[in-house]
């Protein structure tokens, strides 16, 4: 979930109804946890808000088992697609794809990862569009994106639509990647094109990017309160801009590294 949603639910004060984060790819703990917020006394409708993708861990939310939890619970279902847009699903439409027609699930797809652009689309029932339009007040009175970014986002999904090939050499990269570093490393892969590597220890976590920084690779270190206690990373994320061989050899500086334990 983005850092945004529980800031703007601070910044509404109490008139806002406590959130709760249960473990994130658990639908039964989501269910279990609307169920206490109603026997709590809670009232109107229980949002469940996930990313599709998760843009630390590089795993996917359960969202077939999420929609049903919602389903059963008259629940909406809030997907943010930022680190899947243009990568997953149909001509990169997404993990939630063929959701967005029902009416308790809302996407936003992020313009400014894959598709190179900024800014974000909001897809979900006319209703809550139209909603929007009319009633958020940070989308009315913030300036509107510029026309050329409008147009770059509309030429990247026709470019998704038209150059699956792509999407699939990303895919190859991914399997590649994750095949090196389960080899080299001893590193479950995420199966996705973020490939997280947890060291723990945040001192040696900058350490290891500094030095991989040093030999021309662009991995970032992640601590706390990014990411959670005991569990500092670094960020591995995988573009069309780098080969197999960048990729081998990116690995075995890490291997080289973590050998050598600096």
């Amino acid at each position: 979930m983005n850092s945004s949603t529980p800031a703007r639910m601070k910044v509404r004060g109490p008139a806002v109804p406590r959130w709760y984060k249960p473990p994130i790819n658990d639908a039964d703990a989501v269910g279990d946890a609307i169920r206490a917020w109603r026997a709590r006394g809670g009232a109107g409708r229980a949002w469940i808000v996930v990313e599709s993708l998760y843009s630390m861990d590089g795993d996917r939310a359960p969202l077939a088992n999420l929609i049903e939890v919602a389903d059963r619970h008259e629940a909406f279902l809030f997907v943010d697609e930022a680190h899947a847009t243009g990568i997953f699903g149909p001509q990169g439409r997404g993990l939630a794809h063929g959701l967005e027609s029902r009416d308790n699930v809302i996407v936003l797809h992020t313009c400014g990862k894959a598709l190179g652009a900024s800014g974000a689309l909001v897809t979900g029932p006319a209703l809550i569009r139209d909603y929007l339009v009319n009633r958020c007040r940070p989308f009315i009175y913030a300036t509107a994106p510029s026309p050329l970014m409008a147009v770059a986002a509309f030429e990247a999904l026709d470019i998704l639509r038209d150059e699956p090939e792509r999407r699939e050499r990303l895919a190859g990269l991914v399997a590649f990647a994750g095949e090196a570093l389960e080899a080299r490393c001893g590193i479950r892969p995420s199966g996705s094109q973020i490939l997280p590597v947890i060291v723990g220890d945040n001192f040696r976590t900058m350490a290891l990017a500094t030095a991989l920084q040093g030999r021309g690779f662009d991995v970032r270190g992640i601590r706390p309160p990014t990411v959670p206690e005991g569990t500092a990373r670094l960020r591995v994320s995988l573009t069309l801009n780098v080969g197999e061989e960048d990729i081998a050899d990116m690995i075995e500086a890490l291997a080289e590294l973590k050998r050598i334990n600096i």
